[in-house]
């Protein structure tokens, strides 16, 4: 099971950008997808999160101006994210919590993508 993130770039403050992350290997189904971000020297911290039948739950530093999907059929979650701030420069990781084999039935857990720089600076 691999994640494979993409999306992140540099961009002026009040710009867009829409990261991507996929699942794949022998999938079966994913559960719970999410986005987190980590500052430097600070702990990684999570921003979004969707279930797998499409609720979510943003935090509030990003509420608003951020939204979170997923495509089921694409084992893929995106995290759109406007009106971009400065304090919103960090590295982003996609998650999955659950992540079940199609073969098997068995169920991995704490799957994590490389981070992907976003950069929000004039």
């Amino acid at each position: 099971v691999q994640l494979q993130a993409s999306g992140g770039g540099s961009v002026q403050p009040g710009g867009s950008l829409r990261l991507s992350c996929t699942v794949s290997g022998d999938i079966g189904s994913v559960n719970e997808m999410g986005w987190y971000r980590q500052y430097p020297g600070k702990p990684r911290a999570r921003i979004a999160v969707i279930t797998n039948d499409g609720r979510s739950h943003l935090e509030e530093s990003v509420k608003g101006r951020f939204t979170i999907a997923r495509d089921n059929a694409k084992n893929t979650v995106y995290l759109e994210m406007d009106s971009l701030k400065t304090e919103d420069t960090a590295v982003y990781y996609c998650a999955a919590d659950e992540v079940c084999l199609k073969s098997t039935g068995q169920c991995l857990y704490d799957h994590w993508g490389q981070g992907t720089q976003v950069t929000v600076s004039s």
